[in-house]
């Protein structure tokens, strides 16, 4: 048989006198603690007696100690105390650890505190927070219960018989005494941590566009007028400032009140106590653009009103009081708190509110607004769709709210009944007909009209847009007039459509003729320049004629010179021949049958005239030399005036005897001349 080395039969030997003696140092006192570890030191029986009603014996009663043991080999009478070991406690990171102690004073104010009032929920924070040292947490007057102080990241050595710690639903720790009551209060804690989220910080990241809105389950209760609690300790020079609820002693000492609170919480990461204050997780209130936000709200003091003697609707009083703010938000996100107050949307943009049937504008105001219902002069009860188009000024947008509620309240109350009144007295002053054709001046003076109205409700309005007229359902009797409308314009129409064209022919017909004298220009050039050249030759020879009338001037001024000089030697030669004849008829008788001859001769007149007049008659006393000079001249008078077909003994012609009379007078005149 094979023998073993020294060395293991002397650590079996070691092991073996371990083994038997174990027994006799636990029981004379030596404990080995490990450097994780804890040794929770409960005392079996003391001199002093045991506790009444306490679980932690701070004067030697028999019961759990309140000090601990550390890593090491202590020295503790066996046969005097219990040692119970367990590991340290290790709050990860990101987690929270939440304290129930078994003992303390109970959970009530204690006189020296301003605000003392019962209905305590959680234990004070005493020590400082620091739940490692049992005897300082009592004697500080630690309550028993919840407590108000939470374990961050980090090891702690808890004593697990004073201290329950919970750091998730399934990981309670704690030193079990047998009391089944409050092992199902603890798993019931737990599991409602577990639920709200307790054991993980308060995260509410920007992207997500959150508020936290704080409720505190501890503190005095609200004033019974108010709703939430007022804003306590949230600025850092304050000499109580909570840091956003992370430090519940702090928030009560500022005189901070259980139930909803008014302060929220922004972006950021909070390690609060759940069981002092839940979050509730809210959108931030959005005022878009186009719209400002009037905020009503519940919570502040009552403020002055601000809205002017004029203003009989009700009051508006300044940011922070209680009421409607006259300062609205402009556009933008506000981490507003909406269970102290609304903020109620107002668009600035214009606003189209239709009166028509299932039809809406985009702010859906007009939902329930349908067609105006008309009875027109002539009995006709048409309906009539409108448009109006209105305007809210920003800084007058309090007052509406304060005055309507709502801006569809203001348009179902106010502006339908308004707007259909108008219209209704309308149609009454007008025929069917006459309200379509004047639609255009109906929807204009409208728009004055109203203009004012409007404005009595701090409203601007745009314009007022008005539709076509049409019959309730079942009753086609405008539709009929409209169609006689339409019959007689397209009948109008065709007239103007044929004076269109008549218009098109002449003014065709002035393109022809001008396409025709395009065409013939030059034709109408070359004889527009024979017309000039006619022109021109014209005023050449009315020159050559002036000049040729100035010369026959002159030679006929020369010639009646001569002639005047002639006619004296003929007047002298004249008077010569009245002499040797004696008689001057006689020689004007000879000149003018010598006259009267060279005339023949020189015109080329026929002597034997083509019609043979007998002329007769009785002499007088000049008849002598005068007769056949006259009947000669009477012939040939009439012959050259066509009047020679005269029979003889007819009346001679009025128009010979003139002229033969102009003739011979100036003859006669001659020879009844006294001779000298």
């Amino acid at each position: 048989m094979e023998t073993l080395p020294f060395g293991a039969i002397l650590l079996l030997w070691l092991l073996g006198v371990a083994v038997l003696i174990w027994p006799i140092l636990r029981f004379i006192g030596v404990r080995l603690i490990g450097n994780d570890e804890v040794g929770i030191v409960e005392k079996i029986w003391s001199a002093k007696g045991s506790l009444d009603g306490q679980i932690i014996a701070l004067n030697g009663e028999a019961g759990f100690q309140p000090e601990m043991l550390r890593g090491g080999i202590h020295f503790v009478p066996g046969w005097q105390f219990r040692v119970h070991k367990y590991p340290l406690l290790t709050i990860h990171r990101g987690q929270i650890g939440y304290v129930f102690a078994r003992d303390g004073k109970p959970l009530s104010y204690s006189a020296e505190h301003a605000n003392s009032e019962s209905g305590q929920t959680l234990g004070r924070v005493v020590a400082g927070g620091d739940f490692s040292d049992v005897r300082k947490f009592l004697g500080q007057g630690g309550q028993k219960g919840p407590q108000r102080g939470i374990l961050r990241e980090g090891t702690y050595a808890i004593n697990l018989a004073q201290f329950i710690v919970i750091t998730g639903k399934d990981q309670i720790h704690y030193l079990p005494l047998g009391d089944k009551h409050e092992d199902v209060n603890i798993k019931k804690m737990a599991y409602d941590l577990e639920s709200m989220g307790g054991f993980q910080p308060v995260v509410i990241a920007g992207v997500e566009d959150h508020i936290g809105i704080v409720t505190v389950h501890d503190g005095p209760s609200l004033p019974k007028e108010d709703i939430i609690a007022p804003t306590v300790g949230d600025r850092k020079e304050m000499p109580h400032y909570h840091n956003n609820f992370q430090d519940p002693e702090a928030f009560l000492a500022a005189g901070g009140y259980r139930g909803r609170q008014y302060q929220v919480l922004t972006e950021g990461t909070y390690f609060i106590n759940r069981l002092f204050a839940s979050i509730e997780l809210k959108e931030k209130t959005v005022v878009p653009v186009g719209h400002v936000g009037v905020v009503v709200s519940y919570y502040g003091e009552k403020g002055k009103d601000t809205s002017g003697e004029a203003f009989k609707h009700g009051e508006l009083c300044e940011v922070g009081e209680r009421g409607v703010w006259r300062t609205p938000l402009m556009p933008g996100k506000y981490p507003f708190n909406t269970y102290a107050g609304i903020i109620m949307l107002v668009p600035t943009t214009n606003i189209i509110l239709k009166w028509v049937e299932g039809e809406q504008g985009s702010h859906n105001f007009d939902e329930h607004l349908s067609e105006v219902s008309l009875i027109t002069r002539d009995a006709f009860e048409p309906l009539l769709p409108l448009s109006v188009v209105i305007h809210i000024d920003y800084m007058k947008a309090p007052s509406v709210i304060q005055r309507f509620g709502n801006v569809k309240m203001l348009v179902e109350q106010t502006l339908d009944p308004m707007v259909s009144s108008y219209f209704k007295n309308e149609g009454q002053k007008r025929t069917l007909i006459e309200l379509i054709q004047n639609r255009s001046e109906i929807q204009e003076n409208s728009s004055q009209s109203m203009k004012t109205k409007f404005a009595k409700y701090d409203l601007e309005l745009e314009e007022v847009l008005i539709g076509t007229p049409h019959s309730p359902a079942h009753d086609d009797r405008i539709e009929k007039i409209l169609v006689q409308l339409r019959d007689r314009q397209i009948a109008e129409e065709q007239q103007e459509t044929y004076r269109k064209q008549e218009e098109a022919e002449g003014k065709r017909m002035t393109l022809n003729a001008a396409r025709a004298k395009a065409d013939r220009q030059t034709a109408l050039s070359e004889s527009e320049i024979d017309v000039q050249i006619q022109v021109n030759q014209g005023k050449a020879q009315a020159a050559r004629a002036e000049q040729e009338a100035k010369k026959t001037v002159t030679l006929a001024a020369a010639d009646a010179e001569a002639s005047a000089r002639t006619g004296i030697g003929q007047a002298i030669g004249v008077a010569e021949l009245q002499k040797a004849y004696g008689d001057p008829r006689l020689m004007v008788a000879k000149e003018v049958g010598t006259r009267f001859c060279e005339a023949i001769a020189s015109g080329k007149i026929a002597i034997v005239p083509q019609t043979l007049m007998q002329m007769g008659g009785s002499g007088g006393e000049n008849s002598g030399g005068t007769n056949v000079l006259s009947d000669l001249l009477t012939l040939f008078l009439a012959d050259r005036m066509g009047l020679v077909d005269v029979k003889p003994g007819e009346e001679a012609n009025p128009e010979v005897e003139r002229m033969k009379k102009q003739i011979m007078e100036p003859i006669l005149k001659e020879f009844e001349k006294p001779k000298e």
